[in-house]
């Protein structure tokens, strides 16, 4: 799916890749012929037409097809991943509808919290519902109601696992099938956003009643550092997402969400953008040279810092002359996080040098620098 050449390319899903690969299995197994691509209703109501890879028979009763997935332009550790379905007939004649498994690469969960229960595998309700709704699709259409089994694999899957927080959510041996809508939006990072949302589940359902926003993996290792006593499931890396991780966490009633961070990305948070990534490099230093101004009314280290071609850059002489200007600039920080949070919850707001030392914390106010 795509729009013109000078826009974004649109993508499918790891959902919609497992529903067409089973459509175009059951369609094989009942019409003895293997279809180039199949189409595949989207959970938006729109048809998407999705070429198969591979198509072909185990036997008589069993057929297995693949689908390459493709994320357009919003790329991630799926895109361009086999995802494949095995489907069969069942011998017992006294039921009806469609079983859903999870093969060779696909994750299963096991901890509370997810829309999954644990015990089964990772293959959300949206892909479940897109898959049974293609299977039927094919049986409708031949007249037929037998029981069918439709077994879920990527090849690769466990190995990719690897670069996700798979884990940490306890989901384990593979990835997780995904996808709400069935299409990717370019830029919108559905994986990373739905890892997002599913971390706060967990945390909330493991009974953590507090979590440590950080926006990576290094800023994570100092929050855990900091926080030794909580649990691995309280702590959330949340790149980019700002508002929507606040607003999610709120919306799961936390008592308290802590923002463990650096500088650079306190700045664009302070400047309440929803999207750190939005905020643009020079408008980061226009604010932070006018906070300076603001904090010490120093004309010259304004224009200083006005010259700065980084955050980073502009941190080096903040940090020893005025660090009072870090303590502002995280004060905005968390006043941009309390208007994002849908409850009366209580914000923390941390701000680590590039070493993990605390320069601010919004529960103890300035911490001088030693």
């Amino acid at each position: 799916m795509s729009k013109k050449s000078k826009d974004l390319k649109f993508g499918f899903t790891t959902g919609t890749a497992a529903a067409a690969a089973a459509k175009g299995a059951l369609s094989l197994l009942l019409e003895e012929k293997a279809p180039l691509k199949v189409k595949i209703e989207l959970l938006t109501g729109d048809p998407i037409d999705i070429s198969l890879q591979t198509c072909e028979r185990e036997g008589m009763r069993t057929a297995t097809c693949t689908v390459v997935k493709d994320a357009g332009d919003d790329p991630d550790v799926t895109h361009k991943a086999v995802i494949g379905a095995r489907v069969m007939f069942l011998d017992d004649m006294d039921f009806e509808g469609v079983v859903i498994t999870g093969g060779k690469g696909v994750g299963k969960v096991t901890k509370p919290g997810l829309e999954i229960p644990p015990g089964e595998p990772a293959i959300n309700l949206g892909p479940r519902k897109m898959i049974t709704q293609a299977v039927n699709e094919v049986l409708k259409k031949h007249r037929i109601n037998p029981l069918v089994k439709v077994e879920i694999f990527v090849p690769e899957g466990e190995k990719m696992a690897l670069k996700t927080l798979n884990a940490r959510l306890g989901i384990l041996g593979g990835i997780s099938i995904l996808g709400t809508t069935g299409v990717v939006t370019p830029m919108s990072h559905e994986a990373y956003i739905a890892t997002i949302r599913s971390s706060v589940s967990v945390a909330r359902a493991t009974g953590q009643d507090r979590v440590v926003l950080t926006t990576g993996r290094r800023s994570e290792k100092f929050a855990q550092a900091l926080f030794d006593q909580l649990s691995e499931d309280a702590f959330i890396q949340i790149g980019d997402f700002f508002k929507m991780s606040v607003e999610a966490a709120s919306k799961n009633g936390f008592e308290r969400i802590i923002l463990a961070v650096f500088f650079g990305k306190a700045v664009k948070m302070a400047q309440g953008v929803p999207h750190t990534h939005a905020a643009k490099s020079t408008l980061n230093i226009y604010n932070i040279a006018a906070w300076s101004f603001e904090v010490t009314q120093d004309h010259a280290f304004s224009d200083k810092i006005s010259s700065c071609n980084t955050a980073r850059h502009a941190f080096d002489f903040i940090v020893d002359k005025y660090p009072e200007i870090i303590s502002h600039v995280g004060k905005l920080m968390v006043k941009s996080a309390k208007r994002f949070a849908e409850q009366n919850v209580h914000i923390q707001g941390i701000i680590l040098d590039y070493n993990g030392d605390v320069l601010f914390d919004s529960d103890l106010h300035y911490i001088p620098r030693l």
